[in-house]
């Protein structure tokens, strides 16, 4: 005699696995992760609350609720990122000799744009909102200060007016970013050869400054 192998009754509806609810921290986490994703992808304004809200499976009412918008959303992405990048700058400034710091902070910002490139992506785009917690210019502006004290004890010792160390960061600092923002997509050299390259290139300009440099061309003013 066969006997039914299963105890379920065959009027018995299958009971329906109960989805797990996500915490408000969980979903706010959840909208951060899509939003940086997508604004990385498509920019700003190629992106809509609409898309973030399907990617992320609730309604567009959830998203305002955590963010009250886009702008919201976008301005706490970016906040984060800045956040994250002059941390990883501001660590990496270990070392004692001038130009093993200029190392360190090269390889900061390739580290970063390595690790973390959909952040960057975002950074390096001009903030199309007002009320954004900063821009990629504000955050190079916050790194050079952290170089500017080292440099302008390098200065102090070598007889040169340390009142100059900001406009030296700004510049040092500046080359490291835009040649970080082209080797975004090329990813050539390796990331080593380029930290060294950038050093190269500060360190023996530094290495060779004049206390009193002059012009020499025709244009003096």
């Amino acid at each position: 005699m066969a006997t039914d192998s299963s105890n379920t009754p065959s009027n018995e509806k299958p009971r329906r696995t109960r989805r797990t609810r996500m915490t408000g921290a969980e979903r706010r986490q959840q909208l951060l992760v899509i939003g940086r994703t997508l604004f990385a992808a498509k920019g700003f304004e190629g992106t809509s609350v609409e898309e973030i809200a399907a990617k992320a499976g609730v309604s567009k009412p959830v998203v305002y609720e955590h963010f009250g918008g886009k702008e919201g959303l976008y301005a706490v992405v970016v906040d984060r990122e800045m956040r994250r990048l002059l941390d990883m700058v501001t660590s990496s400034l270990t070392a004692g000799h001038p130009r093993e710091l200029c190392e360190q902070a090269a390889f900061a910002l390739l580290d970063y744009i390595e690790e973390y490139t959909d952040g960057f992506r975002i950074l390096v785009r001009d903030s199309p909102i007002p009320q954004s917690t900063g821009s990629f210019a504000s955050l190079i502006s916050d790194i050079a200060t952290q170089v500017e004290d080292i440099l302008g004890r390098e200065f102090k010792s070598r007889g040169f007016d340390p009142k100059l160390a900001p406009l030296y960061a700004q510049a040092l600092v500046g080359m490291v970013a835009l040649t970080g923002q082209w080797w975004l997509d090329v990813r050539r050299p390796k990331k080593a050869e380029v930290a060294a390259h950038l050093v190269n290139l500060a360190w023996h300009g530094l290495d060779g400054l004049e206390q009193k440099p002059r012009l020499i061309g025709h244009r003096k003013s």
